[in-house]
């Protein structure tokens, strides 16, 4: 099977045709909060649609966080997101629509060249830490930040999935075995129920760039409760990152959440670092290669008549599969 045909999945029996009037071309994953689709705005511009979990959509809580979320996310434009273009949090089931990004995630694009060069680790950094920015500012939190939620596109790296975690996260979707967030990058407050702040990203984004830089978890993999332990009561182990990065690193992941680095810290010290380089290759050469080829996206979906319209949109059921 090729990258292409790995990206986009064909339609299945139990998945809608139409979410809203945005014509599904393919299915692009499914996850925690539910199933995503490609779709295109009516100018032609790819979307992802994404449509949330009958266990959720039926959850009055988490209805009304949601629909705050959304009001919240559409104020993030920075550089460095996937914008929020659409979305009902009223609908039967809730759905929201961002801008597709074309490109692998950072997880897909580490499993399949392993551990990326210094250079591109700073590029990741800066970028990622400049979407914090923007999704700060709009007061929200991402809260699940990880390798799956950044996306590489050929100018740099897109955050995406910020404002919605909380939302999820207040209801009793735990009773149903899925769990919004991921245990090998959260950080300690976040284990042990503690505040959730900015300073949450920052480290979740040092755990996501330690992996890209390792090519595996900074705390290691297993069980979630055994992670989770180490990174409450053990110091991260930086041995072996690349030197010039440790300073960084141990910046974003310092156990008081005060002594974080801010993103614009992390912005300038990758900046400064970068400039050292500046006779070297790393610039979109550095994406190129980690990226990997092009995708051919889909074309719209023509329209089929009267009945696509008005074909229902089935709330997906619980899935195995977790993607971004």
């Amino acid at each position: 099977m090729n990258h292409t045909a790995e990206v986009f999945q064909p339609l299945q029996d139990d998945d809608p045709r139409t979410v809203a009037g945005y014509r599904l071309a393919a299915r692009l994953g499914a996850g925690g909060m539910g199933r995503v689709y490609l779709s295109h705005t009516r100018g032609g511009r790819p979307v992802a649609i994404k449509v949330v979990r009958s266990e959720l959509a039926d959850d009055q809580t988490f209805r009304r966080r949601f629909s705050r979320e959304i009001k919240a996310a559409r104020k993030v434009k920075g550089a460095y997101t996937a914008e929020l273009i659409d979305a009902d949090p009223d609908a039967t089931p809730p759905w929201l629509a961002t801008l597709y990004v074309p490109g692998p995630s950072l997880s897909d694009a580490v499993a399949r060249n392993g551990p990326l060069p210094v250079p591109a680790v700073l590029w990741l950094m800066a970028g990622v830490a400049e979407a914090l920015q923007a999704i700060h500012d709009a007061g929200i939190v991402h809260r699940d930040l990880k390798p799956a939620n950044v996306l590489l596109a050929d100018d740099g790296p897109r955050v995406i999935d910020f404002g919605i975690s909380l939302a999820a996260d207040s209801t009793a979707h735990t009773a149903t075995g899925t769990t919004i967030g991921t245990a090998q990058y959260m950080a300690p407050e976040q284990a042990s129920a503690g505040a959730i702040t900015a300073a949450t990203d920052v480290f979740s984004l040092g755990q996501t760039a330690a992996f890209a830089a390792l090519g595996r978890p900074l705390y290691g993999d297993g069980p979630a409760a055994t992670v989770l332990y180490r990174i409450v009561h053990s110091e991260p182990d930086l041995s072996g990152l690349p030197e010039r990065l440790r300073d960084l690193f141990a910046r974003c992941l310092a156990a008081d959440p005060g002594e974080r680095a801010t993103p614009a810290e992390i912005v300038e010290w990758c900046r400064r670092e970068l400039g050292r380089d500046a006779g070297e290759d790393t610039g979109p050469a550095v994406w190129r290669e980690i990226a990997g080829p092009p995708v051919t996206v889909p074309p719209p979906v023509a329209a089929t008549g009267a009945a696509t319209a008005a074909t229902p949109v089935p709330a997906p059921g619980p899935t195995a599969a977790h993607t971004a």
